[in-house]
């Protein structure tokens, strides 16, 4: 079996990494949303909309991490 490359400490700080990176993801779909009107009011809310729908991923990868970063886990 393969051997875990990243230490417990790696994935616990990647883990708070990823759950920022989500809420940073929240709060610059919103300012995309209300910020962009040049040239086309479109293309900035379709951007917005884009730049939101990173949130989840980050959020799913920031728990991933952190169970598999608690001592005795089954996938560590």
């Amino acid at each position: 079996m393969q051997e875990n490359m990243m230490s417990v400490g790696t994935r616990r700080m990647l883990s708070s990494v990823c759950f920022v990176a989500g809420f940073v993801s929240i709060t610059a779909s919103i300012a995309i949303w209300f910020l962009s009107k040049e040239p086309d009011v479109a293309h900035g809310e379709r951007f917005g909309i884009f730049v939101g729908l990173w949130a989840p991923t980050f959020f799913a990868l920031s728990g991933r991490l952190d169970r598999r970063a608690e001592p005795g886990s089954v996938l560590s």
